[in-house]
């Protein structure tokens, strides 16, 4: 059976694979992913979807110029 990941499961799975734990901004987001053969449509897609799931609490974004962005890369809570 074929399972695509999202587009936030992607990335998320890279940034963890980066294992930084400095926030980010979505340019250099889309590096590590292309880095990784993994293609996205611009920065500004990265935001959206980074953005979307900040709403949820799954990410945290630092709003300086440019925005940067800590996604939560692990399960464990606490």
């Amino acid at each position: 059976m074929h399972t695509r990941q999202s587009e936030f499961e992607r990335i998320r799975t890279v940034l963890a694979e980066a294992d930084g734990d400095e926030p980010l901004s979505a340019r250099e987001i889309v590096q590590l992913l292309e880095d990784h053969d993994i293609e996205i449509d611009s920065p500004h897609r990265v935001a959206t979807v980074l953005g979307r799931h900040a709403e949820a609490g799954e990410v945290e974004v630092i709003r300086s110029q440019p925005y940067r962005y800590r996604v939560q890369t692990s399960d464990a809570s606490g």
